[in-house]
């Protein structure tokens, strides 16, 4: 944190044309964080329409007690920029990451800046539009079967239980600012940010929200194509953004595994038991290092000795599990620094 700061919160909040929706928003901040220990940081990612006008107004008048700056980008970045550039001017203990356009109720930022204040304990609140029984309007089935499918693969990809990855409604504290460094500058930072929080062994809290989806014609920025590419940020986090032991390790472990493979089922059957344990060792190379997971392989390439046909693809399951137990075992007896790397 900022040694010079006594903010106690930055709000961020990216405008792209909301025009419509700025009085509103402005009402909302007065009415939920009129305070002089807050600021509110307006990025304006190249608005075109009345919205840089409407916020020099609200500079001008300044009837409010926050610290209100804006910060203009010539042209239009992407959401993940204009957040970036907000982070990077804030100044508060807790920084909140609030969207423009009233999907996400005020209020609610506000019952998560007063829950992760009152608990040192907590450092990462996510919003979540699928928990609760908070006030909902949702009539795009598309756009929330995509949501929920995203959420449930980064589930799998990071061992968590998240039930809204991308809800742009978040609260972080300084001490997880400074762990992460955001690279991704459109919609896929939501995707960017969640895996780098738990990268760093932060806890993500979840806390229902309502949620007043608008349409396209009401200003929604958001596309199917934003979801589709939300795919490869999935990916790209996952099995490309990590340290070069990590990546060496899903390499070698996904090759053998779809070795594992190849003793299941005949003609067509084998390949797709290939193409899934191939994955299958997509995921123990993320969470077992070179050493560990050759444990895995050793343990596999000698059960293939024992047995004969469907012997041999039982005793091959059997010592694939032993090899995951004994692995497991040696990463938790090695898990200091110097051998974590290895393990």
């Amino acid at each position: 944190m900022h040694q010079e700061s006594k903010l106690n919160l930055s709000i961020v909040i990216p405008v792209y044309n909301e025009e419509q929706y700025l009085p509103r928003l402005f009402e909302d901040l007065i009415k939920y964080f009129n305070k002089k220990n807050i600021e509110i940081i307006i990025v304006d990612d190249g608005s075109f329409d009345k919205s840089t006008e409407i916020i020099s107004s609200y500079i001008k008048n300044k009837n409010y007690n926050f610290n209100l700056k804006t910060l203009r980008l010539d042209i239009n970045s992407g959401k993940g920029m204009a957040l970036q550039t907000g982070i990077k001017h804030s100044y508060g203990e807790y920084i909140l990451l609030q969207d423009a356009d009233l999907e996400l109720d005020m209020k609610d930022s506000n019952e998560m800046y007063q829950m992760i204040q009152n608990n040192n304990d907590i450092k990462c609140i996510f919003g979540s539009r699928y928990l609760s029984g908070k006030l909902k309007k949702n009539n795009y089935f598309f756009n929330n079967l995509v949501g929920k499918i995203n959420s449930l693969i980064f589930n799998i990809f990071f061992s968590q239980s998240l039930s809204d990855v991308h809800c742009g409604l978040k609260i972080l504290h300084r001490s997880v600012i400074e762990k992460i460094n955001l690279t991704v500058n459109d919609f896929g930072i939501e995707i960017d940010l969640a895996s780098q929080i738990v990268r760093n062994n932060f806890f993500i809290y979840e806390f229902g929200v309502s949620y007043y989806f608008r349409t396209k014609k009401q200003g929604k920025k958001i596309t199917w194509i934003d979801g589709l590419k939300s795919f490869y940020y999935l990916i790209k986090a996952r099995f490309f953004d990590n340290s070069v032991s990590t990546n060496l390790s899903i390499l070698f472990s996904s090759f053998y595994m779809g070795y594992v493979g190849s003793y299941f089922g005949m003609g067509l059957g084998n390949t797709l038991f290939i193409i899934i344990f191939f994955i299958f060792g997509l995921i123990i190379g993320i969470n077992f290092k070179i050493l560990s997971s050759s444990l895995i392989f050793l343990s596999i390439y000698i059960g293939s000795f024992f047995g004969k046909g469907n012997g041999t693809t039982l005793s091959v399951l059997v010592f694939f599990i032993i090899g995951l137990y004994l692995a497991r075992l040696l990463r938790k007896n090695y898990s200091s620094n110097y051998f974590k790397n290895l393990f």
